[in-house]
Order: C-alpha cells, then structure tokens, then sequence
C-alpha cells in the first residue's frame, strides 16, 4: 500500500484540515488492510477449545496477552521488514509479489470450506496441556502469522512520511483491540453467530484479503514491467 501524497493548499488552515483528513483515510487504509489477515473472527472457536477448563479470568488474561505479543509481533514486522530488505537487497516489487502470493494463499484458505479448526488433535492437546498459551499457539502463528507479517513488510514499503509509521501502528492497534473483545466473548459470539455465521464472516474476510494479494501482485508486475521497459529502452 502507498500512501497518497498530500497536495500543495492555498492556505495553512486548508492544508492542516486536509492533513488531519488524510491521516484519518491512511489509518483506516492500514487497518482494512491489516483486520482480514489477523482475521480474529475465525479464532473464537479454537480460543475456546484451548482454552477449555479455565475460568473467566484466565481466559480474559491469555487473551489480554495473546494480544498484545500480536500487537508486538506486527510493530516488528513494520519496523524491522524494511532494514531486513535493505540488508538482503530485496527490491520492493519481489516483496509485492512474494507477499502477494502469499496472502492469496491464506485468501484462498479462508475463502475454502471452513474446517470447525485448523489445529490437529496432537497440537490441541499439547496447547491445552501448556500453562501460557498466549504466545503460541494464540498470537503466533493464529493471529500473526506469516500473512500478517507479510502486509505489515509491504505496509512500510510504502511509508513515504514519518507520520505514516504511526498511523499504522495505530492501525495495527486498533484491530488487536477489536481482537481481545472478540476473544473475550467467543462463547457468546460462537453461540450468537453459530458455526454458519463465524464461517461467513471468515469468508467475507478471506475475499478481502485475496483482493488486498492480488492488488499486490499487480503493483509488484507493472513496477518490474516498467523498470524491465526502461532498461531495454536504455540499453538501445
């Protein structure tokens, strides 16, 4: 995602109103792009399998936790993904492309028949057996996983300003928030929505998130097709 630049005003007041009202659409870009790939309504029902035994509190604490290593998780990833770029020298469409191909894959998942979890007995069992299982398996890999890190990587490829890191960030907040409410009430979203709603919503957000992987695609293949054109036109 590139942020849009900020056009030239005739007046400061114009200028500082437009401001605020493209920092408002760049923080809702992020969080769109961001809320399909952490996906936290396809978590209440494995939350509540790992999670069965333990009261109310311990619930809401391993969610509380689970969160906020997500919440860590993904700042890593936007702030680290551009200087491990830098230092590999991966060009910014390979990263387009790659991470588009990627998040397909995980649109493609969500958007197939929903299993009631993707866990296997051997890895339920051992999740229910450990005393912290916030980290993993909660934050990592089922809220972010290789496609949340990957929309974070090309979220920073396209930071243009230095405000920008925030609005992300607080973007990437805002659904860790929305993520802990929804794990806290999984028993009565599970049994309000049923097994058909909590499916619907994970395909309504697998849709987005293939959508988001093919735009990706599509600005990693016109960059390479351009810079390809350029360098044939130039060696002519």
């Amino acid at each position: 995602m590139v942020f849009p630049r900020r056009p030239d005003y005739d007046s400061r007041e114009s200028e500082d109103n437009m401001s605020a009202h493209e920092w408002f659409t760049n923080a809702f870009l992020a969080f769109l792009a961001i809320l399909p790939v952490v996906n936290p309504f396809s978590a209440p029902p494995i939350f509540i399998s790992i999670t069965e035994g333990l009261s109310t509190e311990e619930r809401g604490r391993q969610a509380l936790k689970a969160c906020l290593y997500a919440f860590l998780i993904l700042l890593v990833s936007l702030l680290a993904g551009t200087f491990i770029l830098k230092f590999f020298s991966i060009s910014l469409p390979a990263v387009q492309i790659a991470g588009g191909l990627l998040i397909a894959r995980t649109g493609f998942q969500m958007l197939g028949p929903q299993k009631e979890h993707h866990q296997s007995n051997v890895e339920e069992q051992e999740a229910r057996e450990k005393e912290d299982i916030s980290f993993i398996p909660l934050a990592m890999p089922l809220l972010s996983g290789p496609g949340a890190m990957a929309v974070m990587i090309n979220l920073a490829t396209g930071v243009e300003q230095t405000i920008d890191w925030l609005l992300i960030s607080l973007a990437a907040a805002a659904v860790c928030i929305i993520t802990y409410f929804v794990l806290i009430e999984s028993v009565r979203l599970v049994r309000l929505l049923g097994v058909n709603g909590m499916n619907a919503l994970t395909k309504l957000m697998g849709f987005l998130l293939l959508s988001m992987a093919v735009q990706f695609m599509i600005n990693g293949l016109s960059t390479s097709i351009s810079t390809l054109i350029h360098h044939l036109n130039a060696t002519t």
